[in-house]
């Protein structure tokens, strides 16, 4: 990894170098919290974790044939070279920011209250067209997975794409501090980790730290339908690029055509011109999504015809609109997370769908002292999608269900307690033709729920 010596490593950390003067000079190959990963060449950073502590493996990760340890206990006179620091933590992240900025790529950052992992998957999608691109994988978002991320990017990456989620004030100025975007994307303020940041406009207050630590000349890209963002008229000095479906935004669409679960078509217009596409992904949020995509693939240079052809070549990942035939059922699988403005977006689909439709609903996280209205109105919107049977389940979807239950008495509503009961009546929903939609926080583990489809009905 360029730059990353051990001697290096040590002063960007201000950790303690403990080893051979010989192997100072020594260049790490890959830089790993999980033990399970290292391999010759690798630094492998011990962390105390609530459940597990890193320090346990560092004689494993030897035997593997890592180069050296961060650490932060004194281990004493060792065979091998590590680095004694304070917090492995922050060490991970001030060498993180070093690599970054030495490799001197554009890095594009994408955070928002719904939608930051779909669109940072259409923007790579675009910039993948005319360059060599590293994104985000999975959940790697927060104050460690950012940094694995970036350890990740070698020579040949021309630019990265990178999300960050936050659910404090001051977490995003601590990634922002790290990636230092040349290009920020916000993709809308809605009532997410209300727990911890009291409001939408603590929500807007949280996601827009990233514009201290930017790029003089950046770019920022923002929601211009979102009533907190369209409000921002400068960033650094300059004007922000807006999208949405309002034709006052620099990149806007309109046309919209659902086609069942298959996706979407709409019109997109920018300076250059206008285009068709079809997202491949269902639902009108998708459309934001590919717009914010459209804007920053103009930001670097893309034709239109680039853009169109990223748009289109977009795949679903796991727990995020992924579409799984089992049996007689279309499941959508999107059950990585939830929040008020994503489970309506997600009923919206349904709605969209042909034959019998199943809404398997779970609770919502973080949503502070405002958790029983914004269960009870997220059961409205279930009632109101055309839904024949409304599953709810946790102890807030109580809320859900009875609210969904008075909005259409007609509606089958079934409420359970926890996911056990859930699991009990899964194999009745196979009997007729119908989609299914599996939504919930991350934390309710539906997970489970999609395996069952996916090893009882393979497709």
């Amino acid at each position: 990894m360029k730059g990353l010596t051990l001697d290096n490593l040590a002063r960007v950390c201000r950790g303690t170098y403990c080893g051979s003067p010989e192997q100072k000079k020594y260049e790490v190959e890959s830089i790993v919290t999980d033990s399970r990963q290292a391999q010759p060449g690798a630094l492998f950073v011990a962390i105390p974790g609530q459940r597990v502590d890193g320090h346990r493996f560092i004689g494993d990760v030897i035997d593997r044939g890592a180069m050296a340890v961060l650490s932060e206990q004194d281990l004493g006179m060792q065979s091998y070279p590590y680095i004694k620091v304070d917090s492995s933590l922050q060490a991970v992240k001030d060498i993180a920011g070093y690599y970054l900025e030495g490799l001197g790529i554009p890095v594009v950052g994408v955070t928002g209250s719904v939608g930051k992992t779909s669109t940072k998957e259409v923007i790579s999608a675009v910039l993948a067209q005319r360059y060599c691109v590293l994104k985000t994988q999975g959940n790697f978002n927060n104050e460690l997975g950012l940094p694995l991320t970036v350890f990740r990017l070698r020579p040949e990456h021309q630019i990265a794409v990178l999300e960050m989620g936050i659910n404090q004030f001051g977490e995003m100025s601590r990634l922002a501090k790290i990636a230092r975007p040349d290009t920020c994307v916000i993709t809308n303020i809605g009532p997410c980790h209300l727990e911890f940041l009291g409001s939408l406009d603590g929500v807007f207050k949280a996601k827009t730290e990233v514009f201290q630590y930017m790029d003089g000349d950046g770019r920022v890209v923002l929601n211009g339908d979102d009533t907190r963002l369209a409000a921002v008229e400068d960033v650094n000095g300059r004007k922000p690029l807006f999208f949405g479906l309002d034709r006052r935004s620099d990149v806007w669409a309109d046309g919209l055509e659902t086609h069942d679960l298959t996706g979407t078509r709409c019109r997109i217009h920018m300076e250059g011109g206008t285009f068709q596409v079809r997202i491949p992904i269902p639902g009108r949020h998708m459309v934001y999504n590919a717009l914010a995509a459209a804007a920053v693939g103009r930001c670097y240079g893309l034709s239109i015809e680039e853009i169109q052809k990223g748009i289109e070549s977009l795949e679903a990942i796991g727990g995020r609109m992924r579409m799984i035939r089992a049996g007689l059922l279309t499941v959508i699988d999107d059950c990585y997370n939830a929040n008020p403005v994503s489970m309506k977006a997600s009923l919206e689909v349904l709605k969209n769908a042909s034959g019998r439709k199943i809404a398997i609903l779970g609770d919502m996280g973080e949503l502070g002292s405002d958790e029983q209205r914004l269960h009870q109105e997220t059961g409205a919107c279930a009632a109101a999608a055309g839904l024949d049977l409304c599953i709810c389940v946790g102890s807030l979807s109580r809320y859900m269900a009875e609210a969904a239950r008075q909005e259409a008495p007609d509606l089958e509503v079934i409420y359970l307690e926890d996911l056990e009961g859930l699991m009990d009546i899964l194999p009745d929903l196979g009997t007729q033709e119908g989609t299914v939609l599996v939504k919930a926080s991350h934390f309710m583990g539906f997970e489970r729920i999609i395996a069952f489809f996916e090893n009882n009905h393979p497709h």
